[in-house]
């Protein structure tokens, strides 16, 4: 059920006793005296399009299996009737079981709109984000105790408190997790960089410091691609869309055309970093092994892969810079949609063409030669591509065929066959499809089901077990 205003909402809630909300948000930018006055004085923001945070029916019943493989896949799904209760899925991905349900945890609210999933370093706990979950008035960041990996249990869920929209995530070497926050509190901009503890409490939301509000104020802040180099102390996020931007009655989504560079120790931003008419610089990351610490980033709008040298200076003595590396062609142009990861060695890169159905790959061991493996005109067995994780073992892409619907209250509704595929990496970097998961057969007796992202644990070699 869908309000057309948030105040017919909360006018309803407030005449249903059975339903009890707490709700307490700051306000969308805090008061620095002589600094933010200027920027507060008459501005009125329109809430979001909320929907009644209605209890979620509960999870059908299904047969848990003992099998214990070595490799095991973790999906962060969407109920398909976006009643039942979101849910982790739990997955076998060895040779001789692959696509075996193992078991399914269960959170306690639906319509949170599942999206990116990461592990801690220690691989003793998943943390998923709720892209949508700020529409019910619910927590955005749900956390799963992986101690048992073949039994995840729900850990609890929280939310920040000036930001939403949880986007990309990144474990802290020392516990808890970097997580991008493309929206306020009320879904619009800006978003922050938050920051848990090891105990998983959100402890930051940056910036802090009166620079980096002055600058996340000045552009367009709508982090949602992060990637961090722990050993040269920097932080890359990428602004992608404007969350409320996509909902109703926006005219159209606002997409941003900056990177940010941050200084990993104070957290504060260095930089920001254009990718003139990019439209969307919806992921950052990281080359490994590069020896200037270059990042790729994707360009949406332009359908390009950029270059970032994060310590690098352009003209103006600026540190940071950004040049274009390979453009994916025209059916890469507004996809909505453009992920990435990388191979260890730095020598691959895969990127998700989400409505253009087709994944692309890259050779880029010579950054001024690279090379593509794919052919862009190949009919793939894919329907709205988007999340992509190369395994541990660098053998498979795990891809899931769903990005974002928003159904009648957004502007974002793109095609998808809700799967999950198994793709194998050749020798030489190009791909060959193989295997797939099929939710929505899978999950029949709750409308089907949305796997939006995926955490790989490779078990094989106990004593070095890898999470990613």
């Amino acid at each position: 059920m869908h309000a057309p205003l948030a105040v017919v909402a909360l006018l309803a809630l407030a005449a249903t006793p059975a339903v009890s909300i707490s709700l307490s948000l700051p306000p969308l930018i805090p008061l620095i005296p002589g600094v933010t006055e200027p920027l507060t004085e008459g501005l009125s923001l329109p809430l979001p399009i909320l929907q009644l945070p209605t209890p979620p029916l509960e999870s059908p019943p299904f047969t848990p299996s003992n099998i214990r493989p070595k490799k095991i896949g973790y999906f962060w799904t969407a109920s398909g009737d976006n009643m039942h209760k979101d849910f982790l899925a739990t997955y076998s991905l060895d040779d001789d079981t692959f696509g075996t349900l193992i078991y399914v945890t269960d959170v306690p609210s639906s319509g949170n709109s599942p999206h990116h999933l990461s592990p801690s370093l220690d691989g003793k706990t998943l943390l998923g984000g709720g892209l949508l979950s700020l529409l019910k008035l619910q927590d955005t960041a749900f956390y799963f105790d992986t101690t048992n990996p073949y039994r995840p249990t729900f850990k609890k869920s929280n939310r920040a408190l000036l930001s939403s929209i949880v986007d990309e995530i990144r474990a802290k070497p020392d516990g808890g997790f970097f997580i991008t926050y493309m929206g306020s509190a009320l879904g619009t901009a800006p978003g922050r960089l938050v920051e848990t503890d090891a105990d998983f409490n959100v402890i930051h939301e940056w910036p802090e410091d009166v620079g980096g509000l002055l600058n996340i104020l000045g552009q367009q802040f709508s982090p949602h691609g992060l990637s961090i180099d722990f050993e040269k102390k920097i932080i890359l996020t990428s602004d992608f869309v404007v969350p409320l931007s996509i909902l109703k009655p926006s005219p159209k989504p606002q997409r941003a055309d900056t990177l940010r560079l941050w200084d990993l120790d104070s957290r504060t931003i260095i930089s920001t970093m254009t990718i003139p008419n990019g439209q969307g610089i919806q992921d950052v990351k990281f080359i490994p092994g590069n020896p200037e610490s270059a990042a790729l980033a994707t360009a949406v709008h332009l359908g390009q892969v950029w270059i970032i040298y994060p310590f690098r200076k352009d003209a103006h003595g600026k540190q940071g810079v950004a040049e274009l590396l390979y453009d994916l062609g025209p059916e890469a142009r507004d996809t909505w949609a453009i992920y990435s990861d990388l191979t260890q060695d730095g020598k691959y890169a895969y990127f998700t063409l989400t409505t253009a159905n087709h994944i692309a790959a890259l050779d880029i061991s010579d950054l001024n030669n690279v090379k593509r493996l794919d052919d862009p005109n190949e009919d793939q067995p894919t329907v709205g591509p988007h999340y992509v994780k190369v395994t541990p073992d660098q053998k498979h892409l795990l891809v899931t065929d769903y990005f974002v619907e928003t159904g009648p209250i957004g502007l974002i509704n793109t095609p998808s066959d809700y799967k999950a595929l198994y793709i194998d990496i050749l020798d030489d970097g190009s791909l060959s499809f193989n295997r797939s998961i099929n939710f929505p057969k899978e999950f029949e007796d709750r409308g089907g089901a949305k796997p939006h992202s995926s955490v790989v644990f490779d078990l094989t070699d106990p004593e070095n077990p890898l999470y990613y």
